[in-house]
């Protein structure tokens, strides 16, 4: 399918038919992931005393439910979950504290996302993709420690510095530099009121009261169910569960995402010629996962309809996709399997437009050197 006039006409048509949240399904959809990992909790309690293969198990499906968890929490993001604005961003709330994100900073840096996908200069992808140029600029060494941060064994690192140590740690940092700058600003202006040298303070961290308020209740909230399951489970018990499964969704999450946009020669453009149209069919693969799988990522492997409209519910991609696959034949497809190699594709190829792998761009180097 060519972007244009056709598919700007068919977005207008699927959002119409499919964009409707409902709220029962939305219910259903929180309590079936809600519900079972409070029983999981509790199942590890009773799993220790009998086997911690047992208990390896139940930390497997925590992990499962925690990665619904945040598919969930994305969707609270886009409105599209419930119909009530009300209930998206309370069960965001609720959904962001499960899964250690605060929901609403997360979801405003996601906007960007959507409204730059494909164009790599203005949003590089959590691997943070560079261009040829830059890589083969680097010596052997910082280029071993480039793809080696990359590598796909990394993702469980990756999953427990996203969602448990950098949203507490930028919090902190954050708060620490707005306490010096309020104390030198008022000793230095006194005449000015606090909450004046408040609203001037700047920071990487947050970009307004509302994104900072939002962090601190998430941490609040979550430091205290950190206290609270610590003291009802036993500090060490919960400490393992709850550090390797967050981890392992955070890291899952992360390799879902990134596959989703790195794939073998995945559009790529500059500012100039960016087609947003192009970058949701040419730039967004399909994910062909097993129908147990699709569940617990709660059908967002449908990413190709989601970023022609994140308007659409979860709980609709895949009977929009199935009602119009002749439309998305030229969607790239990638299947379980494909997963690993989709996830070596780390460099961007400017010329081409396109998105490669440090493997090929080795092997362009050869083919060009030799002619």
């Amino acid at each position: 399918m060519s972007a244009g006039s056709g598919l700007n006409e068919l977005k207008r048509t699927i959002v119409a038919r499919y964009a409707e949240p409902d709220n029962l399904k939305g219910f259903s959809q929180a309590l079936t992931t809600l519900l079972p990992l409070a029983a999981l909790w509790y199942g590890a309690v009773l799993s220790v005393d009998l086997s911690y293969w047992l208990t390896a198990a139940v930390i497997a499906l925590m992990t499962l439910f925690l990665l619904r968890a945040f598919v969930l929490m994305h969707e609270c993001g886009h409105g599209s979950l419930f119909r009530s604005a009300y209930l998206n961003r309370a069960f965001g709330f609720i959904f962001g504290v499960v899964t250690g994100m605060p929901q609403y900073v997360w979801s405003r840096h996601h906007l960007h996302h959507h409204s730059t996908n494909g164009n790599w200069h203005k949003y590089r992808g959590p691997l943070n993709v560079i261009p040829t140029s830059e890589y083969a600029a680097m010596s052997s060494q910082q280029q071993r420690r480039f793809t080696n941060a990359r590598h796909i064994r990394m993702v469980p690192i990756a999953g427990f510095l996203y969602l448990i140590f950098h949203p507490r740690v930028s919090l902190l940092k954050g708060s620490l530099s707005l306490l010096r700058y309020v104390i030198k600003s008022k000793i230095a202006r006194p005449g000015v009121s606090l909450k004046a040298h408040t609203l001037d303070f700047k920071t990487k961290h947050w970009s307004s009261a509302r994104e900072y308020w939002h962090m601190l209740g998430n941490s609040a909230v979550l430091i205290a169910l950190w206290a609270l399951m610590a003291w009802a489970v036993g500090p060490l018990l919960f400490a393992v569960c709850y550090i390797v499964s967050v981890s392992l969704a955070g890291g899952a999450g992360i390799l879902l995402f990134t596959v989703q946009h790195n794939f073998e020669h995945s559009y790529a453009s500059h500012d100039e010629g960016w087609d947003s149209n192009s970058a949701a069919i040419n730039g967004t693969s399909f994910l062909v996962l097993p129908r147990w799988l699709d569940w617990f990522t709660a059908h967002i492997g449908y990413h190709h309809i989601h970023h022609l409209s994140a308007r659409i519910p979860n709980y609709r991609l895949r009977e929009c996709h199935d009602d119009n696959q002749h439309l998305f034949s030229g969607v790239t497809r990638i299947k379980l399997a494909g997963i690993p190699r989709a996830f070596k594709c780390i460099l961007w190829d400017t010329p081409a437009r396109r998105i490669i792998s440090v493997a090929e761009y080795r092997s362009l180097n050869l083919q060009a050197a030799k002619t």
